[in-house]
Order: structure tokens, then sequence, then C-alpha cells
């Protein structure tokens, strides 16, 4: 694989062989950062457990402390006299019926988030084979699925992030930006972390937390000892 000059600089100021506790891990990321773009840290936790048994998911959603540093379009499917209210909370796009049709007829796809209502699920379940691969179906366990259309909207745009297994076992997710610092990070981290933990199945059996690896955009990976500092 072709790596850049910037990656093979970044690469050398981490040893691959390494746990590196928790701060000191975000500190590199942050060091190892070269793009001219400010990054994205992305978060990889491995889990000894088999996603293909119902009893072993693993799946929730949080609100980071220091958000994602990313806004994230939120589409709202609710009847119409809730409509207004959505778009007082911030939503980017409202909808119902028509929603449906620009979707299915017009591969309308330029949001981040899908919120509804709990009586628009007959609606919305319709498009199960269209969100569901691109992780955008909502699901109560998300809290997007949800009558409190004003807090979920809210928590969205402040930072809240889902959190679910993939089928090799791994849980991805973004914990925020270079320009946040070790500090922010970390904290992001600990909160994601203590949500990870805290949703072990009671079916999970041995060591629980596999692996813990951190990067950024473009920099290369940090292996974190995830046994410390949680």
């Amino acid at each position: 694989m072709f790596r850049g000059k910037n990656y093979k600089e970044s690469a050398k100021l981490v040893d691959r062989a390494t746990l590196y506790d928790p701060a000191e891990a975000f500190a590199l990321v942050c060091q190892a950062s070269k793009a001219k773009f400010d990054e994205t840290v992305e978060l990889h936790v491995k889990l000894g457990v088999d996603s293909r048994h119902a009893d072993q998911q693993v799946r929730g959603a949080i609100v980071l402390p220091n958000g994602t540093g990313k806004t994230r379009k939120v589409l709202v499917f609710c009847k119409e006299e809730r409509q207004q209210e959505a778009l007082d909370a911030g939503a980017d796009f409202v909808g119902a019926q028509d929603m449906v049709e620009r979707i299915t007829k017009e591969n309308f796809f330029d949001y981040d988030v899908v919120v509804a209502t709990p009586d628009m699920m007959g609606i919305v379940g319709r498009l199960g084979k269209v969100l569901g691969p691109k992780g955008l179906m909502p699901t109560p366990k998300a809290g997007t699925v949800t009558p409190n259309l004003a807090q979920a909207i809210k928590e969205i745009k402040a930072g809240k992030i889902e959190y679910r297994l993939d089928k090799t076992n791994i849980i991805h997710c973004p914990i925020g930006r270079v320009s946040f610092g070790a500090e922010k990070l970390m904290e992001n981290y600990t909160a994601l972390m203590n949500a990870i933990i805290k949703a072990k199945p009671a079916a999970a059996k041995g060591q629980y937390i596999r692996s813990c690896v951190t990067a950024s955009t473009m920099g290369p990976g940090v292996k974190i000892n995830a046994q410390k500092q949680l």
C-alpha cells in the first residue's frame, strides 16, 4: 500500500507494539496529525462478543461531553401538526409520506441522522431496506424513535453519537477533532468507553474489551491500554 510522506513521518512517532495510556495516546494522535484540515479522531474498539447472536449485541447512544466537532444534519418524520416544533428545535428536514417518496424516488440522503415519532414508524418501516444498510434507520435504543422531538434533535446537534457493533465485533466512533486537543478527546473517550462497558451483554464471556485503537483521518493508529483510567 502506498503511504504518503506525511503518513510516514507521523508513523515514526508511534510504536506499533506499545499499548499507550489513553492521555498519552491522544497527545500522540494530535502530534501525528499532519493534514491541512482539522482531522476527525476516531475510536475503534474490538469486543469479546459475537454480533451474530441477538443476546450479545452492543448498541446505544451517548452525548459526548465536548461534542464531535461536526454539525450533523437531522431528518425528522412526524405528523404535520408537529413539523414546526421539529424545525424550531433545529431539524434540517421534516416530513411524512412526502419524505418517503423523496427518499425512494429521488435517492435523497443529504442528512446524517433520522428521527421519528413512534406513530410514524409504520411509514418509516417501509424504508428499512434503504435506510438500514446506511445505518440511518431510527431505533428506540438509539433514542431516535421518540415522542420528545425537541430533546432528541438538540442532543444530536450537541454531539450525540450512536455506537454499535459491526459484523467483525468492532465499534467505530468519531470522538472529536484534532483541534480539540488531548484533554477534550480524553474526556470524550472516557464517556464513550464507560457507556460501552455499561452496555456489556450478560451473555458475554471472557475478556470484554479485546483491543482499542485511536487514529485521526490521515494518521497512524495508536493502540490504547483500555484497562487504564476507566
